[in-house]
């Protein structure tokens, strides 16, 4: 899967900070999925083991998601912010 995109300056500082909030919030649920697999025996690793992963892998997925629209709610009131005190009345 090809997940490359040319993305201008605005979105690449954009994709770094939710990039960086999304590794603090995966390095516990990656340690997590590091230990359930090095706990099963080679037969038990398919299975429930893999229901298990692809259920953590999942909520991965949601903080990836959340971590985008927290960043970009972080942007929109900047902006507002910014506009608000640009005005000249």
């Amino acid at each position: 899967m090809d997940t490359t995109t040319s993305l201008d300056p605005q979105q690449q500082e954009q994709a770094e900070r939710i990039y960086q909030a999304l590794m603090k919030a995966a390095a516990s649920d990656l340690r997590g999925i590091a230990e359930l697999l090095a706990s099963k025996a080679d037969h038990q690793v398919l299975g429930r083991a893999e229901f298990q992963v692809r259920d953590l892998v999942h909520a991965l997925g949601a903080k990836a998601i959340q971590a985008a629209l927290d960043e970009r709610k972080k942007g929109h009131s900047a902006l507002i912010s910014t506009s608000i005190s640009c005005d000249p009345t």
